[in-house]
Formats: C-alpha cells, sequence, structure tokens
C-alpha cells in the first residue's frame, strides 16, 4: 500500500503490518528490515520501509501510574493525546510535548521530541525513566540511565533504528489547572525577538511565531509567547469549579488536496501581515486553555492537505548559540528575497543538552514547512550551505529530502551511530527509507 509521513512526500510502496501481540511482532522483527510506526506524524520517510514497515498503534495499553511521583508506565502505541485526556482532569500534564498531541509515545522517544520548554526542561528523554527495546531476535531489553545506557542514549533520538519499542515508564508534571497563563510579546525585528528569548530565560515555555515575509528593518518580526501553567484562581470565573476542564476547540476537517496556486508568495504576504496584526493586538498578559497554546494545529484535521498533492517539506535546523544570530538573519534572508516564505515559521530556544544522537543543542531553532514545488526545492541547498556554515544540524523527524553528504556534514555524530549499529548486527535488522538515503 501507499504510505508517506505527514508531509505527504515521499509516497512509497510499502508493505505495511499491524501485529496485535509481542509474538506476532518478534515473527516480523525477525524477517529484517524493519521499521516501527507510531500515528505517521514525522514529517518525511522516517517511519517507513519498503519492506517491512510496522505499524504500532494496536500497542496501546497504559499499564500503571504512581501518583506519588507521576510515573505513567505504558506501551509504545499510546497516544499522548490519551494520556493528557486520562491525566490531566488528575492534576497531570506532559513534562515535554511537541506542537501536537497526535503522536505516540514510541515516537516520541524515537525522534526525542522537544517542546516549547527546551531551555528550562530539556527534551523528551529527560522524563523517560526506562525503555523496553526488541532486538533483531525477538528478545525485548529493558533499557535505562543505570541499566543498558548505551541503548538507552541511542534509542532516544535513534528514529526507531535501535530496534522496536515496546513499553516505557516516563514521569509527568503535576499542574493545577488546565490553563495557560501567556505572555504576548510582538517584536519588531530579529534583534527584538531574540532579546525577548534571553530576557526571559526563566519564563517554563517561549515560542516565536517569524514573518518569514518580513524585510529590511522588519526581518524577522515575530510575536513571542511565553507561558506559565495557570493557579486555579487565574482560571475564567465560569471554569472555577472545574479548572482542569478547559473547553476544546471544535475541529474542522481540511476537506481535500488545495489547488497548487492557493498558496503563493501573495497569500503567504497577506496571511503573514494579517497574523502579525492580530497577535499584537493581543499584546500582554492573558489567560488561555491548554489545548490552544500547545496544539492550535490540532484543531484542524488533515491540515496538511493545505500544501496540495504534492504535499510540503519542512526546513528545521538548530545553530548553536554563538552563530545563531548571523545565522538566523541569513536564512530570513534568503527566504525573504526568494519569495518563498513559510507561514507556518516557529522559532524556539533550546538550552544545553549532551545526548549520543538527538537533535537539539544550546541554540536557536528554526522550523519552516514549504510547498513542495520547484522554487522552494531550489531554496533549499541555500540554506543547507548556511546552516552548515554556522555549525548548525537538522530535525530527522521532519526531514524528507536530506542528501546524506549534507547530513553527515551537519552531523559527525551520524558515522558513529551507522558504527554502532553494524556492530551489533541491527544495520540489516532495522532499515527505514531515511537511514537508507542518509546512510545510517
Amino acid at each position: 500500500m501507499t504510505v508517506s509521513g505527514w508531509g505527504n512526500f515521499p509516497k512509497l510502496d510499502a508493505r505495511l503490518s499491524a501485529p496485535r501481540h509481542e509474538a506476532a511482532l518478534a515473527a516480523l522483527v525477525a524477517e529484517g528490515r524493519a521499521i516501527a510506526r507510531g500515528n505517521g506524524r514525522s514529517y518525511g520517510d522516517s517511519a517507513v520501509s519498503v519492506a517491512n514497515t510496522i505499524d504500532m498503534r494496536c500497542f496501546d495499553r497504559m499499564l500503571g501510574f504512581d501518583p506519588a511521583t507521576g510515573q505513567l508506565v505504558a506501551e509504545a502505541g499510546v497516544m499522548l493525546a490519551d494520556v493528557i485526556d486520562s491525566f490531566l482532569p488528575r492534576g497531570w500534564f506532559p513534562m515535554v510535548t511537541p506542537g501536537t498531541k497526535l503522536i505516540t509515545l514510541g515516537g516520541a522517544i524515537a525522534a526525542d521530541v522537544h517542546g516549547k520548554n527546551h531551555h528550562v526542561d530539556g527534551s523528551f528523554r529527560a522524563c523517560v525513566d526506562w525503555i523496553d527495546v526488541m532486538g533483531p531476535d525477538g528478545a525485548v531489553t529493558r533499557c535505562s540511565r543505570d541499566e543498558n545506557a548505551v541503548l538507552f542514549g541511542w534509542t532516544l533520538g535513534g528514529m526507531g533504528l535501535t530496534g522496536v519499542i515496546l513499553r516505557c515508564a516516563i514521569r509527568l508534571r503535576p499542574v493545577k489547572s488546565g490553563w495557560i497563563r501567556q505572555q504576548m510579546i510582538p517584536a519588531e525585528n530579529l534583534d527584538a525577538v531574540i532579546t525577548a528569548f534571553e530576557d526571559n530565560m526563566d519564563a517554563t515555555y517561549s515560542v516565536a511565531w517569524i514573518d518569514c515575509a518580513a524585510k529590511g528593518d522588519r526581518l524577522g518580526r515575530s510575536l513571542v509567547m511565553l507561558g506559565e501553567h495557570a493557579d486555579p484562581g487565574e482560571v475564567p470565573a465560569r471554569h472555577r469549579a472545574t479548572p482542569f476542564h478547559a473547553p476544546r476547540h471544535r475541529k474542522i476537517t481540511f476537506p481535500m488536496n488545495a489547488p497548487s496556486f492557493a498558496l503563493n508568495p501573495l497569500t503567504v504576504r497577506a496571511f503573514n501581515a494579517l497574523y502579525y496584526w492580530n497577535g499584537a493586538r493581543q499584546k500582554g498578559q492573558s489567560i488561555v486553555d491548554w489545548d490552544g497554546y500547545f496544539y492550535p494545529l490540532d484543531a484542524i484535521l488533515k491540515w496538511n492537505r493545505l500544501y496540495g498533492r504534492k504535499g510540503f517539506m519542512q526546513f528545521q535546523c538548530v545553530l548553536p548559540q554563538d552563530t545563531a544570530r548571523d545565522g538566523l538573519n541569513r536564512l530570513l534572508t534568503a527566504i525573504s528575497e526568494s519569495g518563498q516564505a513559510s507561514f507556518l515559521s516557529v522559532l524556539k530556544r533550546f538550552g544545553p543538552q549532551d545526548s549520543p544522537f538527538s537533535f537539539p543543542m544550546e541554540g536557536y531553532t528554526l522550523a519552516l514547512d514549504f510547498p513542495r514545488h520547484a522554487r522552494a526545492i531550489a531554496l533549499m541547498p541555500d540554506l543547507d550551505a548556511i546552516t552548515l556554515d554556522h555549525g548548525g544540524r537538522y530535525y530527522l523527524a521532519k526531514d524528507s529530502r536530506l542528501p546524506a553528504d549534507t547530513f553527515t556534514a551537519a552531523d559527525p555524530r551520524a558515522a558513529d551511530f551507522a558504527a554502532w549499529r553494524r556492530d551489533n548486527g541491527l544495520a540489516d535488522a532495522f532499515a527505514s527509507a531515511q537511514s537508507e538515503r542518509l546512510h545510517l
């Protein structure tokens, strides 16, 4: 059947299986060239194996919870959305969450996802206590920081290439309500947005939407959104009796692939100008619900269709702290001058991270979505060159098009990862279209 990531490119004719118990899973793994797949929210080809894609969503049981520590034990196919539905009413929320709750725990571990609080709490690995990983022979190994620590380190961020993640123990954070105290800061240019981040390093959450169509003195103008979990007394009066039950946003479904002309420089510039104007009107503090703050796009089901039948690609890099300001300036200038501005453009501040193969490092990460057409494709080598010139690297969970030499030049750890996989008999056992493309 045809299988793709969230970006709808590449679309591959792949064998897809959905085992319901460990014996069936082990039999599939024994065939080799296997890759586990969660809810299909990685953007490119990291969760697709033409020979042996394994859908893990049947492994979806929550197995235990310790209210004293907030530790949840669950199977890898459990959705983050289900964790929130089950535990937010009890006063618990994910310690680290990306911009969608429609991912599995196994996918969150494999990509070592990050959120708006990396500068404070780090990536998803910070809340993972242990993982059960199935190897090529069907044997299951428990790994943690203290037990089988090498396997643990490579699995977080290893994109499913160390084995099949079966179960995990993660820690949730206690919260007092389902609401967020948001501070909206309009930033008139790139210098202002970086200043806003650096001046608010003590904020639990921080993220910026960037107007990539802005030029000149307005290059990099942004809306910076800081956030803190609100106390019950800050919750809107009509909801104070039930502070954990914030209203859910009504979901709409994007009905079909948009025509190719829908996203063009004119419509993107108009959208960006309107979005900035509307956000600037909300300057200052407000109380917003958790769903709207963390997951605004989840309210639009199948929003990836907005980019048309050819799909889209995301460019996401991280630039180290000492080169980030100049690198971001050059990236945004190249995008603005190309006319290929992205309207889903996000900037976040990363804190320090020491991990074998995870994406984050201290600095700034920029994520941009582009429709997959010739002009945007032609822009990618320029953005890659700027990233390499500034010591940056790329996020595998969002990649669908990187050349192998660009990836390895950006991240020398890739060679160590590939060697470790070969030395441990994993190179032929677990493989994705992405790992083959990038020579992992």
